[in-house]
């Protein structure tokens, strides 16, 4: 099998997962983020390696996640989210309880 159409098998199997998520921090904050590795993307927030914001501010916990199949979706997302009042970010929280 060539280069190429492995490229191709694998990209069709696994494909690119983007996610949104909010964190709620060790203060009561919450941070939205963006990432292509959800579980690599938290581990590095736990052990302060993450966002600026979030270093100061461990442990996090995860409140919410959704998978994009498209960055530009995902990071669009995320930037709505980031305008959001802490209520409506609350309320976007418990729409989805559960499904992650």
């Amino acid at each position: 099998m060539n280069i190429q159409r492995s490229c191709l098998r694998f990209y069709m199997e696994n494909g690119d997962r983007h996610y949104v998520y909010i964190l709620e921090c060790s203060d009561g904050s919450y941070y939205t983020g963006y990432t292509n590795n959800l579980e690599k993307r938290i581990e590095r927030h736990q052990a302060g390696k993450g966002a600026k914001y979030t270093r100061g501010r461990t442990p996090v916990q995860l409140l919410y996640s959704k998978e994009y199949e498209l960055k530009t979706d995902a990071m669009q997302e995320e930037y709505r989210i980031k305008q959001l009042s802490r209520e409506q970010k609350e309320q976007i929280i418990k729409e989805r309880e559960g499904y992650f």
